[in-house]
């Protein structure tokens, strides 16, 4: 409204109005943004947080709709992401596979020690190349 020369206690009564009729709404806005980008695009938690802030979510609200994302529900996304990546991955060195799968999985905001595991288990799972694959990250 600024942008448009609105008068400061124009513009203020015009957003008190809005969050008193319930189309402002940031804890919706927070828990809407983290359903959709957890199951939408396999988002961690640390990814999630990072989002709503830049969008201007306040901490308390944002660490509220974090809650409702379980250790299990990453765990579940990473090996998911893994398996959809792996795929494609299939001429590529098992080493090779790891640590591109690990980088995808940090770029989402997962854990190092996650990435790794769920990494590691799914290529087992998947390859007969088990001795090339390197013991620790």
């Amino acid at each position: 409204m600024a942008k448009r020369r609105v008068p400061p206690e124009v513009a203020d009564a015009v957003l008190d109005r809005f969050v008193d009729v319930g189309l402002i709404d940031d804890a919706a806005f927070a828990q809407a943004w983290v359903d959709s980008r957890h199951r939408g695009k396999g988002l961690a938690r640390r990814a999630l947080a990072a989002e709503l802030r830049k969008r201007g979510v306040d901490d308390e609200l944002a660490k509220d709709a974090l809650e409702t994302v379980s250790t299990d529900d990453e765990a579940a996304a990473a090996e998911a992401l893994v398996r959809r990546r792996l795929r494609s991955m299939s001429g590529l060195a098992p080493d090779v596979q790891l640590r591109r799968l690990v980088s995808m999985l940090a770029r989402k905001g997962f854990g190092g020690s996650l990435a790794y595991s769920v990494s590691r288990r799914v290529i087992e799972e998947d390859s007969t190349f088990l001795d090339d694959l390197p013991v620790s990250p």
